[in-house]
């Protein structure tokens, strides 16, 4: 049997160091979520607990994201990274020339995939990651209850969605009927 060595850690360091560790990314989440500006609505309380149930994903460069016609399963902020989002018009479904359009950009502190949710409707567009992307990422339930008091901004944000929309297809049909 070929020597081995085992190395221990006792309970408290172990607990030190993980605590240690979920302070520092909690702190962190914590700036962050302060920053962005349709969560600056919500009291400390809130936002406390926004930091308590987001994730973190990381996406490559051109890595999609998010699926135009799928259903919607959380909400993305952007940490770092930038992401384009892409849209299929319905108006010309079946036609060969119905290539993605880039129809908005989201940087650092900005949110997407809040449509879906807040309309119970399929995606109404794709998003793929320009570069290196890492989203801090919260999921249909969590959105729901600890986002109530911001849906009237996001509301407000879907209107001006469909004013880019008629301005670049010509119709908003695609927000009000998504899908492939």
């Amino acid at each position: 049997l070929p020597i081995s060595a085992l190395w221990g850690l006792d309970r408290i360091t172990f607990r030190r160091l993980i605590l240690k560790n979920n302070a520092k990314k909690r702190k962190m989440y914590e700036q962050f979520i302060e920053s962005v500006p349709v969560l600056k609505s919500l009291e400390l309380s809130e936002r406390m607990k926004i930091v308590d149930v987001i994730g973190e994903r990381t996406y490559q460069d051109t890595e999609r994201i998010i699926t135009q016609g799928e259903k919607a399963d959380c909400f993305f902020i952007v940490e770092s990274g930038e992401v384009k989002i892409m849209m299929k018009s319905k108006t010309k479904a079946g036609q060969e020339n119905n290539q993605e359009v880039e129809i908005a950009r989201c940087a650092s502190g900005q949110y997407f995939g809040e449509l879906a949710l807040v309309t119970n409707k399929p995606r109404a567009a794709s998003a793929y990651a320009v570069g290196s992307v890492k989203c801090l990422v919260m999921d249909v339930q969590a959105f729901e209850r600890l986002l109530g008091p911001c849906m009237d901004i996001m509301k407000r944000n879907i209107t001006h969605y469909e004013e880019q929309l008629v301005a670049m297809f010509g119709s908003s049909m695609d927000l009000k009927d998504p899908g492939n």
